[in-house]
């Protein structure tokens, strides 16, 4: 059994990420974290099952604890949601204090309650709901054990050079202006592989990532192989990346349909100021950067 996600829901959310993460439950891409404008929007309509309160990685930044929702889905009242076989599919939803209870009923864009910022989100990443999909006869608290997501939405490739302005930055991250979305609102994009296909995860600070629309084989940016697909994921190699000559921890990477879209450079500690131009070069290294 699969889940697949399309247009008509993944449309309520500016940006998506199937692989952005260290922790089990994406790998190969079985959970996905949808980030919202605000708030805490339901990608799903159906009844509240049960939630939960459960630890989270002790962080300086962030409670201990953060909290699961599990709905079971309502497939024909959730417009871009196909299970793909008979039966009942529950979604199961982190990252929000629930302002919702067992027994209620909730539609797609209902606010689940209010997000959190708990000790699973490296510093950079921003809010968003993590969502798997499980059937009732699975464990619902086991971080992994998701069933298998397919996303079915187009995804336009943004060529970049590796150069960029800084238009935004955080005590751990730059954010550059290219390579900027086409047609914001219009669909989705994100940074191309020099060898096709779409990026998706965290380069080279967590084990694997991802690529969209793209094909088996070597996977290369900025002209250097990062990496092997197969299907949809993708092991990576050992480099490094810099900006402007300087280690940095690694490259943000995801699928945003928002006109706030750019290269983002995770860099904790980092000295990069608003205006200032980056040049971002990879390499291969025999001791890369690894969060998890």
């Amino acid at each position: 059994m699969a889940v697949t996600l399309t247009g008509d829901l993944l449309a309520r959310y500016p940006r998506f990420s199937l692989y952005n993460s260290p922790y089990p439950a994406h790998d190969d891409g079985c959970a996905i974290d949808l980030y919202p404008d605000e708030g805490a929007p339901s990608p799903v309509a159906g009844e509240v099952v049960e939630t939960h309160t459960v630890r989270a990685p002790t962080k300086p930044y962030s409670p201990d604890h953060d909290h699961l929702i599990v709905i079971q889905v309502d497939a024909e009242a959730t417009p871009g949601f196909d299970p793909a076989a008979e039966g009942d599919v529950l979604a199961r939803i982190m990252h929000v204090d629930p302002g919702v209870d067992a027994g209620d009923e909730v539609a797609p864009g209902d606010s689940l309650g209010t997000m959190v910022r708990a000790g699973f989100f490296a510093p950079w990443v921003g809010n968003h709901l993590h969502v798997g999909f499980r059937t009732p006869d699975q464990n619902l608290l086991r971080a992994s054990g998701s069933l298998p997501l397919t996303v079915d939405v187009p995804v336009e490739p943004l060529a970049w050079d590796g150069t960029g302005t800084v238009v935004e930055t955080g005590e751990t991250y730059a954010l550059l202006d290219s390579p900027s979305h086409p047609s914001p609102g219009a669909g989705f994009a994100g940074i191309a592989a020099d060898s096709g296909g779409v990026l998706d995860g965290g380069l080279r600070h967590y084990d694997g990532g991802g690529l969209l629309s793209g094909e088996d084989g070597e996977v290369s940016l900025l002209g250097t192989p990062v990496g092997e697909a197969d299907g949809r994921t993708v092991s990576w190699r050992d480099i490094e990346i810099r900006a402007n000559g300087e280690q940095v921890t690694g490259l943000s990477l995801f699928l945003a349909q928002d006109d706030g879209f750019g290269a983002k450079v995770i860099c904790p500690g980092h000295s990069f100021s608003v205006g200032e131009s980056l040049s971002v070069a990879i390499r291969q290294t025999d001791d890369p950067i690894i969060l998890g």
